[in-house]
């Protein structure tokens, strides 16, 4: 929290260094102060970056509540569609399509976005029309304000042959030159990030399920070198579809779904924050089966025999804090005790031999599932944890329900289909 609040102070600074010092200066340096309309222009921007800025750092991002569970959606016809579930282990709760464990919150946000350290706070979907605005408020001072910095920076080059005592002075110059770097350098980031959430509004698509969807084509490609198939823990063959994203409904019902309101409010900087519970179900776009459920499948988030240890079980020790490679290290000491024991040691040796060639092999396989669990990074070399996401729960037990869930869920099945 500590780098957060860092960049929550330095975002404060820079705005005030760029809104306010630029004023200061303007007042030493030929055409002089701006004019009543140009302040007026000016200022407001300011001010509504300071009112979108606030409310996007402040705003709560969403929770899913405990009590969530709306895996069985019945359709007009009163069809019950039974979508794949998905459970978060650490919130021991059903996780809304879209959302994900943000491991800074500390739970799950509906429709996340990413963890953006610079608003020390989740871009969800509560979020996200806040910390639209104030990136387009952001953009269009900042480029007015160049517009400002060039207008006196072209006057001095003009007049760079009077002499010098006619000119501003050296710390004026300095200032300026300062002005324009840091002014340049902040409007060229902030209009690339403004034009990517631009197309990420426009299709719907989040920064998560934008790596989800590079994630999917790069195994569709693979499996096609498999016949279709990819190998997941186990030796488990999981058939790889190419699968479409669900959520794009056209260009204006995404706006108008990421906005949450009106288009006469969407770039009104007091507009009304999106309600939590309007973040846990999304309209499709009908391209799938409805039963399809998203992320696609993906052999890495399959829970292989190891990883199953990791959730609760009938008379079994969840309190273990031991590795599996511990444990095996403390077996073979057992065994080489009771091989000395009774004078056998080069069978111990040849034992040793053979353990140490079988706890090679199986690091090196651990090392390659790590490499392709969390490891994998798309072409902008991006892991799900560099989005704040918690990829323990991400990837590991989001399927694996616990039984008395699978019990309820199966005697409500039964229940309606007696109806």
């Amino acid at each position: 929290m500590t780098l957060d609040r860092l960049a929550f102070a330095g975002v404060v600074t820079l705005i005030a260094f760029l809104a306010y010092g630029s004023q200061f200066l303007f007042r030493f340096m030929q055409p002089y102060e701006l004019e009543p309309s140009q302040l007026v222009i000016f200022n407001s921007l300011v001010i509504c970056i300071w009112i979108t800025y606030g409310r996007a750092c402040f705003t709560n991002a969403g929770f899913v509540s405990s009590e969530w569970n709306t895996n069985a959606s019945v359709s007009s016809d009163a069809e019950v569609r039974w979508k794949k579930p998905r459970w978060c282990r650490k919130c021991e709760a059903f996780k809304p399509p879209r959302a994900h464990h943000c491991k800074i919150c500390q739970r799950c946000i509906p429709k996340m976005d990413h963890h953006c350290p610079w608003i020390i706070n989740c871009v969800s979907h509560r979020t996200f029309p806040h910390f639209f605005r104030f990136l387009l408020y952001s953009v269009a001072s900042t480029a007015y304000l160049q517009y400002f910095i060039y207008v006196r920076a072209a006057l001095v080059w003009e007049e760079r042959n009077l002499p010098s005592y006619l000119g501003p002075s050296p710390a004026q110059m300095i200032f300026l030159f300062v002005f324009i770097v840091v002014n340049s350098v902040t409007l060229f980031l902030l209009a690339i990030l403004l034009a990517r959430n631009i197309w990420c509004l426009g299709a719907n698509v989040t920064t998560i399920e934008g790596w989800e969807i590079e994630r999917h084509n790069t195994l569709v490609y693979r499996s096609r070198k498999h016949g279709g198939y990819l190998e997941g823990p186990g030796g488990a063959k999981l058939r790889i579809k190419k699968q479409e994203f669900p959520y794009d409904i056209g260009i204006f019902q995404n706006i108008r779904q990421g906005m949450a309101g009106t288009p006469l409010l969407w770039l009104w900087p007091f507009a009304a924050t999106p309600l939590n519970n309007s973040g846990l179900d999304f309209e499709t776009n009908g391209f799938e089966d409805p039963s399809l459920s998203w992320p696609p499948p993906d052999p890495d988030r399959m829970l292989g025999p190891q990883d199953r240890n990791l959730f609760q079980h009938p008379f079994t020790h969840d309190k273990d804090s031991t590795t599996n490679q511990e444990r095996l290290d403390a077996f073979h000491r057992r065994q080489e005790n009771d091989l000395r024991r009774f004078d056998c040691e080069p069978a111990s040796r040849s034992v040793r031999r053979r353990f140490q060639k079988d706890n090679n092999s199986h690091n090196s396989h651990n090392d390659h599932s790590v490499t392709k669990l969390e490891g994998w990074r798309n072409s902008d070399g991006d892991r799900l944890n560099d989005f704040g996401v918690d990829e323990d729960t991400e990837f590991r037990g989001e399927d694996d329900l616990p039984l008395a869930e699978l019990l309820r869920r199966r005697q409500s099945k039964l229940w309606l289909q007696s109806q």
